[in-house]
Formats: C-alpha cells, sequence, structure tokens
C-alpha cells in the first residue's frame, strides 16, 4: 500500500466536492496568521460556502491535491477594468489566500500551484496579477515573477 505523502499531487481547477476542504484551509489559515476566529467554525463553513457560490464568477480558486486529500489552494479574483481606446476589454486579478498545510510547505508545492494560477491568469488575459503576502511568502511570490512597483499604492482603513 502506498503512504499518502508518496502520491503525486495534482493542480487543478476547484470541484464542487472540495468545498469544504477548501473552507477548512481558510480556517486553518486564519487560525495561524490572525488568531482567534470571530465565529464559530460551523458558521464559519456555512458562511464561505454562501461566500464562494455568490462569487464563482469574479473569484476562481485553484486546488493542490495529493490523492484525495486537498493541501493547498490559491483564490485569483478578477476585477474588469475601464476600458480605453487600446483596450476596449480589460481585467486585472488579485490573488488571494494562498495556503498550504505545513506539512508540505518547503516543497516547491506553493510554488508550482502559483505558477499555475498565473499562466491561468494571463491566459485568460488579464493585463496583471497583484498580491498581499505575509511577510513569510514575499520570496515565495518574487521567484514566482512577482516585484515590487512605485506605482501601485494602497489604503487601508483607518483604526
Amino acid at each position: 500500500m502506498t503512504a499518502e505523502s508518496d502520491r503525486p499531487i495534482h493542480i487543478r481547477h476547484l470541484e464542487p466536492a472540495d468545498l469544504l476542504a477548501v473552507a477548512e484551509l481558510r480556517w486553518q489559515w486564519v487560525l495561524e496568521n490572525d488568531g482567534t476566529p470571530s465565529v464559530g467554525h460551523a458558521e464559519f463553513l456555512a458562511i464561505f460556502a454562501d461566500w464562494a457560490a455568490a462569487h464563482d464568477t469574479s473569484h476562481h480558486c485553484t486546488v493542490v491535491t495529493r490523492g484525495e486529500t486537498v493541501i493547498g489552494m490559491a483564490w485569483l479574483a478578477t476585477v474588469p477594468r475601464v476600458p480605453s481606446s487600446r483596450a476596449p476589454v480589460r481585467a486585472s486579478g488579485d490573488l488571494q489566500c494562498v495556503y498550504v498545510v505545513p506539512t508540505e510547505r518547503d516543497s516547491g508545492i506553493g510554488g508550482r500551484m502559483i505558477a499555475a494560477v498565473l499562466a491561468h491568469a494571463f491566459e485568460a488575459g488579464l493585463e496583471r496579477v497583484t498580491v498581499q503576502s505575509t511577510p513569510g511568502a514575499v520570496t515565495a511570490y518574487e521567484r514566482a515573477g512577482f516585484a515590487a512597483s512605485a506605482r501601485l499604492l494602497q489604503a487601508t482603513r483607518p483604526a
């Protein structure tokens, strides 16, 4: 019998059967990065499922599986942009909620998943893809081709 860790990984689009596993990954991401959730686990799973259904045309999820287990996710939010006379149809993307389970980190899986998301984004005609990174993941995004831009600015809500 083959151990789960010996199985190859697969990078693919989210399937409906993956939604609960992806919600669990998001729950774990919050626990690791943001601390105590403000809603209970069961309530969050319901909120996540409703959100995913409401945003299925603007947010595309890529998953990484090993065997039958979802071990990573990355969401690409697509935003239509104002048309120009040079490009009447424009869009950009924002890479969100990239997560790989701790036992699979530092193996190149995250980089392969990011590369798959970027390939999908540019094949779909997006002009650019941005990402807001946690401090520990900056180098992974830089290896994938992301670079700081002096022209990309952000404003945050006052505390």
